[in-house]
């Protein structure tokens, strides 16, 4: 059964970042624009015949907001850390799961830390950067995860650079990309 990675809609962040400049518009935990929310509603109709059984989405508020507006009242939504993006950015800092449940009240983030992204040197704005071997050790630890799954077809919702790196496919906002037969 299948594994199925599907990429976050567009946050208040991608379409504040200028790839040219690369300044950080310091928009911490970035949620979906208007933009976003109707490509995650695009994407449940896109979705509905591939019979998906669990559905696990990054705590950050982007992939959370995504799973809801594609999988509430198809599929059970769980949230997990591990698959979160690299943080690199103001957008790819976590909040607390009291903060997070707050938000989303029908989720539950009991079993996530309360500081589960990375922590350490702060970067020139103020943003901690994760070491690349710390963030490839956490793909190698979903990775095998993953492969623990039972109730699959599964989705994850996550992030572009982390399902770069479990793919090797670059993936736009709310694409779904087929990972594991």
């Amino acid at each position: 059964m299948s594994v199925y990675l599907i990429r976050h809609g567009q946050s208040e962040f991608n379409a504040a970042y200028n790839e040219v400049d690369q300044i950080d518009p310091m928009i911490f935990d970035a949620p979906l624009t208007e933009k976003g929310i109707r490509q995650a509603k695009d994407t449940r109709v896109a979705v509905l015949d591939l019979g998906i059984k669990l559905v696990i989405a990054s705590p950050l508020t982007r992939a959370i907001q995504t799973a809801l507006h594609i999988f509430e009242g198809i599929a059970p939504i769980t949230v997990r850390a591990g698959h979160h993006e690299y943080l690199i950015h103001s957008c790819d800092v976590g909040r607390s799961p009291a903060e997070l449940q707050m938000d989303f009240p029908a989720l539950s983030f009991d079993h996530i830390d309360d500081i589960w992204w990375f922590q350490g040197p702060l970067n020139a704005v103020g943003v901690p950067v994760e070491p690349h071997e710390v963030f490839l050790k956490r793909v190698a630890n979903f990775t095998n995860d993953l492969t623990h799954i039972k109730d699959r077809p599964v989705a994850i919702i996550g992030h572009g650079d982390m399902f770069r790196e479990l793919s090797g496919h670059q993936m736009m906002n709310c694409e779904v990309h087929r990972y594991l037969e």
